[in-house]
């Protein structure tokens, strides 16, 4: 009897182990698809998504280093703060940082000291990291550019970082310009600059993006066709596609 009930109890853990990794294995699924439909839409057509569920997401004064860079993946979230008295380092989380990662890395916007730069920029190209963010400054742009590993910043700088600023966290939410990201939120960034889709919205910021975009090509045609932009904005719902749903 005890015998059976332990087989039973092991059964039933089995099963409940086996349904927790399917769930796992269909979220992850998700969420690369997911990515990889924002990945076809610009950023200006995700932040008017955004918009259309009064989200913030906009990560306003960064940008790319050239407009031919866009990336698109869930954040690796760094977060660092002024050394002080004591020494600090800049990249030491490059091995955690999973392929296909976005890496966001808030400096709280200082531009003088950089936190990432030649060095980073080969290792991350060589992982399949899908780029940087920084609210900040970066460094070694050339080999960056060279690599065409894709690097949003909000400028350049050559002035190291490292006993400069330390690490404070890896993987912990970060407040970028008001803007809350938490780890794999997806990031994406273009020739627009780049912002942050919460995680459990991207479904629905996908669908809606698509929706605009798609409107807004239909805009196009019509007036190529003959149609006033006014009235071929009129007929398809221009001016409504950022209400708040």
């Amino acid at each position: 009897m005890r015998t059976e009930q332990l087989r039973n109890k092991d059964t039933a853990m089995h099963t409940v182990r086996g349904q927790e990794q399917k769930r796992e294995m269909m979220s992850t699924t998700i969420a690369a698809a997911t990515v990889t439909r924002l990945a076809a839409l610009p950023t200006a057509t995700i932040s008017d998504a955004l918009d259309s569920l009064g989200l913030h997401g906009t990560l306003q004064g960064i940008a790319p280093l050239t407009f031919d860079f866009r990336a698109v993946g869930p954040a690796f979230t760094v977060q660092y703060e002024p050394a002080g008295m004591e020494r600090g380092s800049v990249g030491d989380f490059l091995d955690d940082v999973p392929p296909g990662s976005i890496i966001l890395i808030d400096n709280q916007g200082r531009t003088d000291v950089t936190v990432w730069g030649g060095i980073m920029t080969e290792i991350a190209a060589s992982q399949g990291i899908a780029g940087t963010v920084i609210n900040g400054v970066c460094r070694d742009v050339s080999t960056s550019l060279q690599q065409g590993y894709p690097l949003f910043s909000c400028g350049r700088f050559m002035r190291t970082g490292k006993d400069r600023v330390r690490l404070v966290s890896v993987g912990s939410g970060l407040t970028i310009n008001d803007v809350r990201v938490s780890p794999a939120d997806i990031i994406c960034g273009d020739a627009d600059g780049a912002l942050a889709v919460p995680y459990a919205f991207a479904e629905r910021i996908a669908d809606i993006a698509e929706r605009i975009e798609e409107t807004e090509t239909r805009i196009i045609a019509a007036v190529k066709n003959g149609s006033t932009l006014v009235q071929a904005r009129r007929d398809l719902g221009y001016h409504d596609l950022q209400w708040k749903s």
